[in-house]
């Protein structure tokens, strides 16, 4: 009978601790991607009038190209994040973005989960990728993204220390991985408002919605800027 009780018992806690669990990261999750971020990254901007397309360039350049000619012909500035190893081997392209006029942002260099890094190698993924970006353009990065959207307390101290916003997003059209391409137009323009950040990847799926995603924010009433008038 004991036994029963006790067995009774630990599933019980066992239970609880997962039911906690869940909503812990739910919570964690909310708290600090979607209704703002207490520790310092920045998910939305405070203008009201103007959102911002963001985009994260880390692999390929098949279809970046093609993005960079609808935000030309829309005459659209965009936040562009980049990695340093994507950077690396892709001077040419990383020209074409800033030729066009869109702001560059730090991505880190080898694309690293930062919520596992120190201090020290969140500092170098940082520092290593602003120093490759400012010799070839010579330019100021002033915006850090931190891959796959996670980060510790040493991410947000070091990019600070660097001089750096650590930047999240509002919106992930999460086009990376969607074929269908309704479904990141849905994403991006659903429940747009001013000071939105949008992250998009250069994929072709994005290429064939985004005239589409910029006619309806327009629609809406916003215009559309880099990060840095948003903020």
């Amino acid at each position: 009978m004991k036994e029963k009780f006790f067995r009774q018992v630990l599933t019980n806690v066992i239970i609880a601790v997962v039911v906690l669990g869940v909503f812990g990261l739910t919570y964690f999750t909310v708290d600090t991607q979607a209704r703002g971020n207490p520790d310092g990254a920045i998910s939305r901007g405070s203008d009201s009038a103007k959102v911002s397309l963001m985009f994260n360039v880390y692999s390929g350049i098949e279809y970046l190209d093609d993005v960079l000619k609808v935000l030309d012909a829309n005459k659209i500035s965009a936040t562009f994040f980049v990695s340093g190893s994507w950077v690396s081997g892709n001077e040419e392209s990383l020209q074409r973005i800033a030729q066009y006029g869109h702001e560059l942002g730090n991505g880190g260099y080898f694309r690293q989960d930062h919520s596992q890094l120190s201090a020290q190698r969140n500092r170098e993924e940082i520092s290593t990728t602003h120093q490759l970006v400012s010799a070839l353009l010579n330019i100021q990065m002033t915006n850090f993204s931190p891959p796959f959207g996670v980060y510790n307390k040493y991410t947000i101290s070091e990019a600070t220390n660097l001089g750096y916003k650590t930047i999240m997003w509002t919106t992930d059209t999460q086009d990376w991985r969607e074929q269908n391409g309704d479904i990141i137009f849905r994403r991006a323009t659903e429940r747009v408002k001013g000071g939105d950040f949008i992250l998009m990847q250069p994929t072709k799926s994005t290429v064939q919605v985004l005239q589409r995603i910029v006619d309806a924010i327009r629609g809406k009433g916003f215009s559309i800027a880099p990060i840095r008038e948003v903020i």
